[in-house]
């Protein structure tokens, strides 16, 4: 790839016809990768890896994996939570490698196709491999995870600051429609799967493993239109390993000499932790405690991606008149209200189930767009490559908490519904520590203007 490698560029020196052909390609890899997240993580893979495990169990509903007794019905949350845990060690390494190398298209190539290969690799779960379900899903994680650090590290050299709010929106846009498109493919399958004279179970493990096939198969069009620039000189490679954490280490005491920035990482944290485990664990939920059957599930997902626009779209507007502070903290009182009608929800009853999909769908996005603009508010100027490392950090590796006390509420009451339930604490602490952040104070820290509405 040394003929992709150019002279360091701010996107301003770039044609305007190069530096579109880029952003084009660069959408792409979102279009690629969330087929995985809807698809697999939060449709197909939680009920189906639970049934697996259980067929596995013994007479107690215990599996053993590595010798540890877990309940059967807690297994995939664990392996969520390993998965993030690995994801953790992992991201700063790569990060640091991307920054020191310049060749970015190279890693993000090995962790896409990592991923891609494992999840084509569930069509062969089946039986009484957990284990390998498990492994699988940890793998999946941990590539998907590596891949974004890279892929949004493209973000400002491909974009000049007044168009990176635009292709940001761009790319997440179109992993929802990416991910809608698929599940409606996936329900046609699984619903008519006589007709196609496959099993259920070999549907479901197709449905799978096509979120694997697409994976790769769209990676290409990054691959080929993003390139690779020079690197700034840095250490010798031989640190590169521990300068990954050497930076994050820096960024955080950096943050302490701006500590309302931090105070509002940490409510980020907390409730996006809650955010993320509702996502990975409701199908599951769906699925165990009230008796839905999958296809119902799909069709809930689907509400949720659709509204998740539609709500972001409408909490931008309130956003303007209530400021981003006063807006996300109503979303985590309708949060609040959702997961906890949620333990209210009668078994076999989907159209309830799609009321509580439709109203995640409806804070989904809003919560999260609207996070990630307060923070960037936040940040001191010239820091917001590694503040936002950070961000990313708590974004996607710091949630694995939730599923834990998801999979242990589970093992020690044997009830979903005490599961689901239990997640309320997170959206509840998070409310009260992003109240207690004074935001303009905090804006005034870091050197920036405060808007007329924050």
């Amino acid at each position: 790839m040394g003929t992709d490698t150019v002279r360091t560029a701010s996107p301003a020196d770039e044609s305007a016809a190069q530096r579109r052909r880029e952003q084009r390609g660069w959408y792409f890899y979102d279009w690629a990768c969330s087929v995985y997240s809807t698809s697999v993580l939060t449709v197909f893979l939680g009920p189906y890896l639970t049934e697996i495990a259980k067929s596995a169990a013994d007479g107690d509903g215990y599996v053993h994996p590595l010798g540890i007794p877990v309940s059967a019905g807690s297994f995939f949350a664990y392996a969520v939570s390993a998965s993030v845990i690995v994801s953790v060690l992992v991201m700063p390494l790569a990060g640091a490698a991307a920054d020191r190398t310049g060749r970015k298209k190279p890693l993000l190539a090995v962790a896409a196709y990592v991923g891609a290969a494992s999840t084509a690799g569930m069509f062969f779960l089946g039986g009484d491999r957990y284990l390998l379900g498990g492994l699988l899903l940890i793998v999946s994680n941990v590539s998907l995870a590596v891949s974004m650090v890279v892929y949004n590290s493209y973000l400002p050299q491909i974009a000049p600051p007044e168009e990176r709010d635009a292709v940001s929106s761009r790319g997440w846009a179109f992993g929802y429609a990416a991910g809608a498109l698929v599940l409606v493919a996936n329900l046609v399958l699984f619903l008519a799967h006589d007709t196609f004279g496959v099993s259920e179970s070999t549907a479901v493990r197709i449905c799978l493993a096509s979120a694997g096939v697409w994976w790769g198969a769209f990676t290409l069009v990054p691959l080929r239109r993003l390139r690779d620039r020079k690197a700034s000189p840095s250490q010798p490679s031989s640190q590169g390993a521990a300068r990954g954490w050497r930076q994050l280490a820096s960024t955080v005491r950096d943050m302490r000499r701006h500590p309302h920035t931090l105070s509002f990482l940490l409510a980020y944290l907390v409730y996006n932790d809650g955010v993320q485990t509702v996502i990975s664990q409701a199908s599951v939920y769906g699925s165990e405690e009230l008796g839905l059957d999958q296809s119902t599930l799909i069709v809930a997902v689907l509400l949720v991606q659709v509204l998740a626009v539609a709500g972001a779209l409408a909490m931008g507007r309130l956003a303007r008149t209530y400021g981003a502070k006063r807006t996300i903290l109503g979303s985590l009182v309708a949060w609040t209200v959702t997961i906890g009608a949620g333990f209210f929800l009668p078994a076999g009853a989907p159209v309830w189930f799609f009321v509580l999909a439709a109203g995640i769908g409806l804070v989904l996005g809003g919560s999260q767009a609207l996070s990630r603009s307060l923070f960037s508010h936040l940040v001191p100027a010239g820091k917001e490559a590694e503040y936002f490392s950070a961000y990313e950090m708590s974004d996607r590796g710091m949630s694995w908490l939730g599923p834990l006390v998801f999979g242990l509420t589970y093992q020690l009451t044997g009830s979903y519904r005490d599961a689901i339930v239990s997640l309320v604490a997170f959206f509840v602490i998070g409310f009260v520590l992003l109240a207690r952040v004074p935001v303009r104070r905090a804006i005034r820290d870091a050197g920036n203007p405060v808007p007329d509405r924050i």
